[in-house]
């Protein structure tokens, strides 16, 4: 592939189109949804917590200092490595001789199949603040497509590991297909097929690879069916390369070589050594106390399994409700963030916030309602539960209010039932 490199260093970053909660949700829900994914994702982890254990670093294959790239691509030069210590287990410790800029293009050049490439931006692993990627457009004839590949360490077993290859629910982000396997090496895969737009308000097909390696390197690739992620016209009718090229691609040894250039940033805050006691309920157990607490007439057509989450109908139309139980939100900072000056106080110290709010931007007439509620005590217990007028958060509406009222909902986040989780 002909490959033209611009002398000049370009500045960027490519976004995470499935974390990027701002395009989905209004301010005043930030807090509930946000909370409640965060502790779903908790949840996961308590259940599954062993799937990402262990097993030291994977050194890249290269044969006479080239290395070995798919689709019959030119192998590409590795970056130097002088200076690089080898660790008794192999892996090299960071250089400090950075990744440049333009050895991340030339690499994602090479790994591409035969096509013209343009608006190549990368950053190289000079900041260690900011994690190395690179992106360009690619055209394999049919035409334009954004591709991206963005490079990190994550902890094996954290949250952001379990995030990056759990795949999302179909009620919270539509999407065509997602599958999550593990390789032979130990490797977590996850190929997703998707929107770029929950609401499907422009037909922006997104396409994505995680690769989480039992060592921790963290390989993201992106790639769109336009020329850029957002404000560009769709381009092709899917996005350039296949489910098959896009996991070659992903899985490359080349890119967990380049993981371990990335400088550890030393104002980095360590975990705490002292986790807090304080045990969530899981989501079985959440919805199992929500359900008795429901009015007469109402069905639950659909419940969460990683998300407390049900969709009801009264008969008059589905109806989404999420619902998120908490421990430590009683800081100051949170509590005014959450409940303000406006807040209701009850006798027992309880605060109580309501909100009503529209729905996902962009879906015109989608109604949310909202009852916030804050226990007295050390504990921060909170209580907040929503409802929608539509069967989830982002289509159309399909009734005109949601099936349960303020009062109910107040009635519900109130209950005592809830205490035995504290």
């Amino acid at each position: 592939m002909p490959v033209e490199h611009d002398e000049e260093h370009f500045e960027g970053q490519l976004s995470h189109a499935l974390h990027d909660a701002g395009d989905r949700f209004d301010a005043d829900r930030n807090a509930l949804v946000a909370a409640g994914q965060a502790r779903g994702r908790r949840l996961r982890l308590r259940r599954r917590a062993a799937v990402v254990g262990g097993a030291a670093g994977i050194a890249a294959v290269a044969v006479g200092g080239a290395l070995l790239v798919p689709w019959g691509g030119s192998p590409a030069p590795l970056p130097s490595t002088a200076g690089v210590a080898e660790q008794p287990s192999g892996t090299p410790t960071p250089s400090p001789v950075p990744l440049t800029d333009r050895e991340l293009i030339a690499t994602l050049e090479d790994l591409l199949p035969e096509g013209k490439v343009s608006e190549q931006q990368a950053r190289g692993t000079g900041d260690s603040k900011l994690p190395p990627y690179v992106h360009l457009v690619y055209d394999d004839g049919q035409g334009p497509g954004a591709v991206g590949v963005s490079l990190n360490r994550v902890e094996p077993g954290s949250d952001q590991a379990r995030e990056a290859i759990d795949c999302p629910d179909k009620t919270l982000v539509p999407h065509d297909s997602c599958v999550s396997t593990r390789l032979a090496d130990g490797s977590l895969l996850k190929l997703f097929q998707g929107y770029e737009y929950p609401d499907r308000r422009v037909d922006t097909k997104l396409w994505s690879a995680d690769l989480v390696t039992p060592a921790g390197q963290h390989v993201t690739v992106n790639e769109w069916n336009a020329a850029a992620q957002k404000d560009a016209p769709i381009s092709r009718s899917e996005p350039p390369l296949s489910i098959a090229q896009l996991k070659e691609l992903v899985t490359a040894q080349v890119w967990r070589k380049y993981v371990e250039f990335i400088p550890e940033d030393p104002k980095k805050p360590k975990p705490s050594a002292t986790p807090s006691t304080a045990v969530e309920p899981d989501v079985d157990s959440v919805l199992a106390t929500l359900v008795p607490l429901l009015p007469k007439g109402v069905e639950v057509v659909e419940k969460g399994n990683d998300y407390t989450y049900l969709v009801l109908d009264d008969g008059k139309g589905r109806s989404y409700v999420q619902i998120d139980v908490q421990h430590g939100m009683g800081d100051k900072e949170t509590v005014d963030q959450l409940f303000g000056d406006d807040a209701e106080t009850l006798p027992d110290g309880t605060k109580v916030a309501t909100r009503r709010s529209g729905g996902d931007k962009g879906v015109e007439g989608a109604v949310m309602w909202t009852v916030d509620t804050l226990r007295a005590g050390a504990d921060g217990f909170r209580v907040v539960i929503s409802a929608f007028n539509s069967g989830n958060q982002h289509d159309a509406p399909t009734r005109e209010t949601p099936a349960l009222t303020m009062e109910q909902l107040r009635e519900i986040a109130l209950s005592p039932k809830w205490d035995q989780y504290r």
